[in-house]
């Protein structure tokens, strides 16, 4: 969730609806945390969104450097590609051009959104055997697209909107995108005071596509009919402050979502209980997405408020949870 100097000031937020961390001599869901790699915030390199390798590396987008690179499992980072400059950026609520969501297809490709302001906006597509990157489908100037997901088995990608509140659908091999889904409980608040972000990471998982909304702090499903329709909004927790990007540990419906502005990381379970896993003294700045593979948890902050180290964070997740 890039942010402009006016967001990151407003989103500093209360977190009194978030749950503190386990009780003491409860077993912690998260240990061995670890920071493997630092970026150089003076570069741009500010690490947006992730997805993950096979072999463990992890493809991050570095926002505001409008960089994709990889971060090899011992901290080794190069730059895939770098999305081209466009004259005159204008993107809402953050003035520059950025990269954002990332998704990965099991044939290795690579899919990220890039905000600008101007008619280069969209979806791109990035081959596994190189080459420049590709817009495959256009995206409204005038909005943000930030959180990525891509449904192999349906051969679509989902962009979620943060400004125009809105979840596009393209298909997979590129063409012309379609709102998805729309309606208030995706849309930014009005509040003078709010950030302006409304939905935000987006993730599909069991028939439905689960999308964060940053200023109201939820966590919401959005199922998928039989036709590929939107069915209703459905909001699954609230009190999520800061909220951004998000994984799902298992194969149930508990997650681990990453709060912005308050550095952590929390653990929603199905229930709606909130628990914290990870926080800044672990070495969170900022975290703004997260993914799981098996047992390890990767956390990328971004520092956007903080100033301070932006970074890739492992952690070990101790138990594995709700795989109903």
């Amino acid at each position: 969730m890039p942010r402009s100097p006016r967001a990151a000031a407003t989103a500093v937020l209360a977190f009194g609806l978030v749950a503190a961390a386990p009780a003491p001599g409860s077993e912690p869901v998260v240990t061995d945390a670890r920071v493997v790699a630092h970026f150089d915030l003076a570069a741009g390199r500010t690490p947006e969104n992730i997805a993950l390798e096979r072999d463990g590396s992890a493809d991050l987008t570095f926002a505001s450097a409008r960089q994709v690179a990889r971060v090899a499992p011992d901290g080794r980072t190069r730059v895939l590609a770098t999305l081209p400059a466009v004259a005159d950026p204008a993107t809402p609520l953050v003035g520059s051009a950025v990269v954002t969501g990332i998704a990965r297809a099991q044939d290795g490709t690579l899919y990220v959104n890039y905000a600008t302001g101007t008619a280069a906006t969209g979806i791109w597509r990035l081959s596994p055997t190189g080459g420049a990157p590709e817009r495959i489908a256009a995206l409204p100037a005038d909005g943000l697209p930030n959180g990525l997901a891509l449904d192999e088995r349906r051969g679509v990608l989902y962009a979620a909107d943060s400004v125009r509140g809105t979840v596009w659908r393209v298909p997979r091999a590129g063409g012309t995108a379609t709102a998805w889904a729309v309606g208030e409980a995706l849309e930014p608040l009005r509040a003078p005071s709010a950030s302006g972000f409304g939905a935000n990471g987006i993730k599909v998982h069991r028939d439905a596509v689960w999308v964060s909304h940053t200023g109201r702090g939820a966590l919401l499903r959005i199922p998928v009919g039989a036709d590929g329709a939107a069915g209703p909004v459905e909001t699954r927790a609230t009190g999520l402050e800061g909220i951004d990007d998000f994984a799902f540990p298992g194969q149930g419906r508990s997650v681990l979502a990453a709060l912005n502005s308050g550095s952590r990381v929390v653990l929603v379970r199905p229930d709606g209980a909130v628990v914290t896993v990870l926080t800044a003294r672990d070495g969170l700045s900022n975290p703004t997405s997260v993914a799981v593979r098996g047992r390890t948890v990767y956390v990328p902050s971004a520092a956007y408020s903080t100033g301070r180290d932006p970074n890739l964070l492992l952690a070990r997740l101790r138990q594995l949870v709700d795989h109903r």
